[in-house]
């Protein structure tokens, strides 16, 4: 908890009145339970409760000023802004991507590289009615615009399971120079439009039934995958309205697969196999998003109102960048998984975390004792 800064913490805190009218239990308080629900995966609150009390006695030195109850916890999940735990989260991002800029590429290129998608997660439409999806079921959908580089989420956004996955692009600041990677589930000439507008670049997969009319080709090496490379425009007027500008359309076949793939990019300047690289490395997205709901808590939540999932999921993703940030800046290499299993079960041992991640075998003295016997004796 010593790399989360107390002073931008509580601004957060300020900036949306999270401790109007509170007595003891505050917003601090609040993030120590749920991070400490995170990173040991409890089940319930009535779980949280019973583990903090079982170490009452450690739990000043940790920050709780506090006696931890469920009713208590509940409460406060429930009524207090969960857009402090949002800016918490955007607070830490920025200074996990600083220490993950070094951070090698798939492909070899200096430029910042996001991957876009989003993700459902699914709850129970008979307690969360707020969140109808289809017609049983509700859930929340979570857009996440992710850092190649370490991993790191750079954008996050909630939105209700019915909020189309392109609508995104309307909220996204794009970065002159930075490439984007997107699935076909974001193909829409009109948003992709701004990303020449802004000097930005995208990589996407075509869709069917899309017309172009070829204007030139390149040279392509059949050995490595490739199949074409073609300058191309859309062929109807009204796609060529919504986008004027030429395309470039790479076609590639996977040699383990041999599953064919079309790509369409505004970038001329990269090798066509490099195009079919990042649209590969967008695979690392999907496994964030698979990481994050196998590791944390974001499957199964301790409220049903809309505040305290969106405080929940906010929290997760706080603990899943803070846990990236130690890794870097104490210089463990182990994964984050094996990371989080660890402090899991360590979490009121007074230790360095160095000494805690390495595997340390048991050290045995040499003692030469006449009067024992061996166990085998040929």
């Amino acid at each position: 908890m010593d790399h989360i800064s107390r002073f931008e913490f509580q601004k957060c805190v300020t900036r949306y009145h999270g401790e109007y009218k509170a007595s003891r239990f505050s917003c601090w308080d609040q993030f120590l339970c749920m991070a400490f629900a995170q990173l040991t995966y409890r089940e319930s609150l009535r779980d949280v409760e019973a583990c903090l009390r079982a170490v009452q006695p450690r739990l000043y030195h940790l920050g709780f000023r506090a006696r931890v109850a469920r009713s208590t916890l509940a409460d406060a999940n429930e009524r207090r802004d969960w857009r402090i735990y949002a800016d918490l989260a955007q607070g830490l991002i920025p200074t996990a991507r600083g220490l993950y800029a070094s951070e090698p590429l798939d492909a070899d290129l200096a430029d910042t590289v996001y991957a876009l998608d989003a993700t459902i997660i699914e709850l129970c439409l008979s307690v969360c009615p707020w969140a109808h999806y289809r017609r049983r079921d509700a859930a929340i959908k979570l857009h996440t615009l992710l850092d190649l580089r370490g991993s790191i989420p750079s954008v996050v956004q909630i939105t209700p399971g019915k909020c189309p996955d392109v609508e995104a692009l309307d909220h996204l600041a794009l970065e002159a120079g930075a490439i984007y990677i997107m699935d076909r589930g974001y193909v829409d000439f009109d948003r992709l439009y701004r990303f020449c507008l802004e000097a930005a670049f995208f990589v996407t997969r075509t869709k069917q039934g899309i017309q172009f009319k070829r204007r030139s080709s390149q040279p392509v090496a059949a050995s490595t995958g490739l199949i074409s490379d073609h300058l191309v425009v859309l062929a109807t007027k009204e796609s060529r309205r919504r986008y004027p500008q030429p395309l470039r359309r790479v076609r590639y076949r996977d040699p383990d697969t041999q599953k064919r793939f079309s790509f369409l990019t505004n970038n001329f300047a990269l090798p066509a196999l490099t195009i079919a690289l990042l649209y590969k490395s967008r695979w690392q997205v999907e496994l964030f998003f698979k990481w994050i709901k196998q590791h944390l808590r974001i499957k199964a939540f301790y409220g049903v109102s809309e505040n305290a999932v969106k405080t929940q999921v906010w929290i997760a993703l706080s603990v899943y960048v803070l846990v990236a940030i130690v890794k870097k800046r104490l210089g463990l290499e182990v994964t984050l998984y094996k990371l989080l299993q660890i402090l899991s079960v360590t979490l009121f041992e007074k230790m360095p975390i160095s000494m805690a991640v390495f595997d340390v075998g048991p050290t045995f003295e040499e003692i030469d004792d006449g009067n024992q016997l061996e166990l085998f004796d040929l």
